[in-house]
């Protein structure tokens, strides 16, 4: 099964787009992009020079994945999440791509409808991040951030449920304990 791309997309020669992966409705993904396999890109999506998107992500409606923005595995991005890539932007200044700050989205997580990432952090493995929120701090595996600007309120499991305090998943019943970097890891 090769990729699938929607007749009104446009993917630049040079990017590129994993097995299994669909790109639907007026979407542009240029020429250094890197998307893995299985993912899906929502209608009027952007995928920028050098951004990178992982195996199995999915981007709903009107996400934009500037350079500097990194993906990994499973990341679910909601509809009309953003992410920054400049800290200090102006139009008359341009710093260029080598200016560009860091943002790494760690295998997993998933960000709500509306929220924003700002640049310069990462998020944690399995994070989950709610509609609305911004985000201006590194997050902690397995956290539940709410609010502007972000705030932890709690965990989630690597299903998506929210955990108890026994950190235990009312759910699937995972084990989780701490990571000692503010976060969690499942138990073996």
């Amino acid at each position: 099964m090769s990729s699938y791309i929607h007749p009104t997309s446009i993917v630049d020669m040079g990017a590129t787009l994993g097995e299994g992966t669909k790109v639907w409705h007026f979407c542009h993904v240029e020429s250094t992009a890197v998307i893995g396999s299985g993912t899906s890109i929502g209608q009027n999506c952007y995928i920028g020079q050098h951004a990178k998107v992982g195996n199995d992500c999915k981007l709903q409606n009107n996400v934009s994945i500037y350079g500097g923005v990194e993906l990994g595995d499973g990341v679910f991005c909601g509809p009309s999440c953003v992410f920054t890539n400049d800290l200090t932007p102006r139009a008359r200044y341009p710093k260029g791509r080598e200016h560009f700050v860091k943002t790494i989205v760690s295998e997993g997580a998933s960000i709500g409808a509306n929220a924003t990432i700002v640049c310069g952090h990462t998020i944690g493995k399995c994070a989950m991040i709610g509609a609305g929120a911004v985000v201006t701090a590194s997050v902690p595996a397995h956290a539940l951030m709410l609010g502007v600007p972000a705030r932890q309120q709690g965990y989630v499991c690597t299903c998506g449920e929210r955990l108890t305090e026994s950190l235990i998943c009312a759910s699937c019943h995972r084990h989780f304990e701490s990571d000692n970097a503010g976060g969690l890891k499942e138990k073996e």
